[in-house]
């Protein structure tokens, strides 16, 4: 489990979250590029397409939802400066709740007890930013995804590489995190490049800043806020991409369910295209990320 929270996890940025905060809603469209072709079509950061909205379920009997998470994970569920559960996550799930038209109740776990409320049944749901993997898959139930991270290359600004593609990059040093889906794509999809890995996104951060390669290749939220934040200085953009890839970097983040309760699940799947067909939903994305990371 530990490995899947510090997949996601960057540290929590006071300046940038207050800038969050105050900014207002922006409009942008999200691209995703392939990796050889760097061919562009309009995507969404989850699933939903647009398409036709499915039936209601059989809502009979549930009055309420329970819904756990985790306190430590800003922008995505943290801890106001009075002590109150809020973020992405936590907005979504009463959003979830509006829509089924029943009482809601978010409450904060610790990571390593999320799958245990569940199969407790101390929770219906677990919305904290969980990974949909193989390993996840065995300890739970999911919804759709619904945000995906794209994978970025960052540069600094002062850098002549633009074109981003396998042949530009030849022997170009390249950061990134070690042993991570990342690391991996590199090698499979430019391999040319010289791979340079690092212990911790900070580090790799820290190198490019001081010029030490020419490019780090890593999740695209957390390179988004730092490039925005305070310790970057304003040294260094997105070059490329942005790319997703399942093999390498996972179906996605879905909500969790206890294993085998597929009506659960299904209720969920249906709110979460009714928060979409609202405009709910991209109302929150944009309030929470109006620094586009696509």
């Amino acid at each position: 489990m530990s490995s899947l929270r510090d997949s996601f996890k960057f540290k929590r940025l006071g300046a940038v979250l207050g800038a969050v905060a105050a900014l207002a809603l922006l409009l942008f469209t999200l691209r995703i590029t392939a990796a050889e072709a760097q061919t562009k079509t309009e995507i969404v950061p989850d699933i939903w397409q647009g398409d036709v909205l499915r039936p209601k379920p059989d809502l009979q009997g549930l009055e309420r939802l329970r819904f756990v998470t985790d306190s430590d994970y800003p922008p995505f569920h943290y801890l106001d400066e009075v002590g109150g559960l809020t973020g992405f996550n936590v907005d979504l799930a009463r959003a979830i709740c509006e829509a089924l038209e029943v009482e809601c109740e978010v409450t904060a776990v610790s990571w390593d007890s999320l799958f245990t409320s569940l199969l407790r049944d101390d929770a219906d749901a677990a919305i904290a930013s969980i990974r949909i993997s193989p390993e996840t898959l065995a300890r739970a139930d999911f919804t759709t995804r619904y945000y995906a991270t794209p994978a970025r290359f960052l540069a600094r600004k002062d850098s002549d590489l633009r074109d981003i593609r396998p042949e530009t990059i030849e022997d170009r040093k390249v950061g990134v995190g070690k042993g991570t889906g990342h690391e991996a794509y590199l090698g499979t999809f430019f391999k040319g490049a010289t791979i340079v890995p690092f212990d911790s996104a900070e580090e790799a951060q820290k190198a490019l800043k001081e010029g030490k390669v020419d490019l780090i290749f890593g999740d695209g939220i957390g390179l988004t806020f730092w490039i925005n934040g305070v310790v970057s200085e304003g040294c260094c953009e997105f070059r490329g991409g942005p790319y997703l890839d399942a093999k390498f970097f996972g179906d996605g983040v879905g909500i969790a369910v206890k294993k085998g309760n597929r009506k659960m699940a299904e209720i969920l799947k249906y709110a979460l295209e009714q928060v979409h067909d609202s405009g709910r939903y991209e109302e929150l994305f944009l309030r929470y990320f109006p620094m586009n990371f696509f």
